[in-house]
């Protein structure tokens, strides 16, 4: 598609903030109207329009994309998006591990146990620990607690959450990412996706870097950071 417009800005209504092209507003994918809760994102938004050439990159949209999933997708029905993140604690990576006797189980304990006992004690909760594969549910005491803190979240909120928990295939790693005052935000994100992936990077160390695999982790990489930032600027 070209370029239809040559002037971005951002703009505050009653409703909230929203981005406007040669003073026309966007509207969501959806049809509804695309208003964000802070003059941060709107104008993130908004860099993203100035930043196209002649021709518009519709992949270059990444906190379009995710406010118009928390308009259109997330906000008509938080609670199924909350069930639905309840699934990944459930199967949370963290929490599935190598047999003790295998090489990879003490670097798992190292840079996975800290992240699991940093949200136990955040959240008052306890997570099972497996070895192998076979499923342990997690205890209902500890998914309710969650359940509650997942329906505090805003529609924003929970579309970012959705993000970087299906990324990290973790909502332990999903939530540390999320929140900018949580214990775990001494914890870099780049830190955060690497123990998302240490097994995969793990492989990688012994059998050897495969360039479509990098491309891939790195792109995901750049998606994970991506819904990260949109968090901090609501």
């Amino acid at each position: 598609m070209k370029r239809f417009y040559r002037n971005v800005t951002a703009d505050q209504t009653e409703a909230g903030w929203r981005v406007l092209l040669d003073g026309r507003a966007i509207r969501t994918q959806g049809g509804r109207a695309q208003l964000v809760p802070t003059r941060a994102l709107a104008e993130a938004m908004a860099a993203e329009w100035a930043g196209q050439g002649e021709d518009i990159d519709p992949t270059a949209f990444l906190f379009r994309d995710l406010a118009d999933y928390a308009i259109d997708v997330v906000a008509p029905d938080p609670a199924a998006l909350c069930t639905t993140l309840l699934g990944f604690a459930q199967t949370d990576t963290l929490c599935y591990r190598a047999w003790p006797d295998e090489p990879l189980a003490p670097r798992q304990l190292a840079e996975w146990e800290p992240l699991v006992c940093t949200a136990e004690a955040r959240f008052g909760v306890h997570f099972v620990r497996v070895a192998g594969v076979i499923h342990r549910p997690q205890p209902p005491e500890t998914l309710a607690i969650l359940g509650a803190e997942l329906a505090r979240l805003d529609p924003f909120a929970l579309a970012a959450l959705h993000t970087l928990t299906s990324l990290a295939a973790s909502l332990i790693i999903g939530l540390a990412a999320l929140s900018p005052a949580a214990p775990l935000s001494e914890v870099p994100l780049s830190a955060l996706w690497d123990a998302a992936h240490l097994e995969e990077l793990w492989q990688a160390d012994l059998w050897g870097h495969e360039p479509e695999a990098t491309a891939r982790r790195a792109r995901r990489r750049a998606d994970f950071l991506a819904a990260a930032r949109f968090a901090s600027m609501l």
